[in-house]
């Protein structure tokens, strides 16, 4: 009988979780930008081989210290991945020193009675001077596996070690599926991405996209509206840019992506409003 589960990964801010998905997967299903706390839903990305099916679920990263309210909900989303999963992966970057943030980690999962494999990312950068504190944890853990997820750098050493500790079992999604993520959400996230890359450190991580219709015209092109929502005038003229260049650089660098992977004409419509009160939705 085939094997089948989920793995959880965990990790602080920008260790390389959303790249390290994307490259198991083989498919771009996660936002990777510079920036912390981009990934901000458990998106699942879906592995089947010969072996059975493994289910991802890819966490925000935990800023510790954070007190605003979303900070808070993102902790609380990490915690609620944790639950009823078979193997977690707890990802970390040899390039920075063992912090708040990484004991805040380790102290979520030090209880839990499942397999936890230690993934030291970014082996293939030269400047790595934490790798040997990072080494000497692995006595806590049930595996070590060093990897590029850039590269590609023991990636499939990965995946087989992981199914190593999955239960046999039934698949839970139809065998070429490569994510559970509604097209809306991936195709905010995207946006997202893209506007992350253009602002980068000018742009508070509290802005937030909704795409609101996606229809295929009867000329064969596909609509996509979208609105980018932010919490002060200040951060919308920001994103418009003087003459409206930065929402439009925006939308060419989201719509050739999307044409790339679709594989027909998009045309992209988005908005930015003010509504400094969004984070309440998600209570």
């Amino acid at each position: 009988m085939p094997k089948s589960g989920f793995v959880v990964m965990i990790g602080r801010s920008n260790v390389g979780k959303s790249t390290l998905m994307n490259s198991i997967v083989g498919s771009k299903i996660a936002i990777t930008t510079p920036k912390p706390q981009t990934t901000r839903l458990p998106i699942q990305g879906i592995v089947t081989r010969d072996k059975g099916q493994m289910v991802f679920v890819d966490t925000p990263g935990i800023l510790k210290g954070a007190k605003d309210m979303l900070s808070k909900r993102l902790a609380d989303s990490v915690r609620a991945s944790l639950e009823d999963v078979d193997v977690i992966a707890y990802i970390v970057d040899p390039t920075r020193e063992i912090g708040q943030e990484e004991r805040e980690v380790m102290r979520m999962i030090e209880s839990i009675d499942k397999p936890k494999v230690l993934v030291i990312n970014k082996i293939d950068l030269e400047h790595k001077p934490f790798i040997d504190f990072y080494r000497d944890l692995s006595e806590n853990y049930t595996a070590t596996i060093e990897v590029s997820a850039l590269r590609g750098t023991h990636v499939h050493t990965l995946i087989d070690k992981f199914y190593e500790f999955l239960p046999e079992g039934v698949y839970y999604y139809p065998e070429h599926q490569l994510t559970n993520m509604p097209n809306k959400t991936w195709l905010a996230e995207l946006i997202r991405e893209k506007l992350f890359l253009r602002l980068r450190q000018e742009l508070p991580y509290t802005t937030h996209v909704e795409v609101t219709e996606v229809e295929e015209r009867e000329n064969g092109m596909m609509y996509v509206a979208g609105t980018i929502f932010t919490t002060e005038e200040r951060y919308k003229s920001m994103i418009i840019g003087k003459g409206g260049r930065g929402i439009r650089e925006i939308g060419q660098s989201t719509r050739k992506e999307l044409e790339a992977v679709m594989g027909t004409k998009v045309f992209l419509d988005l908005t930015v409003e003010v509504d400094a009160y969004w984070m309440n939705r998600f209570e």
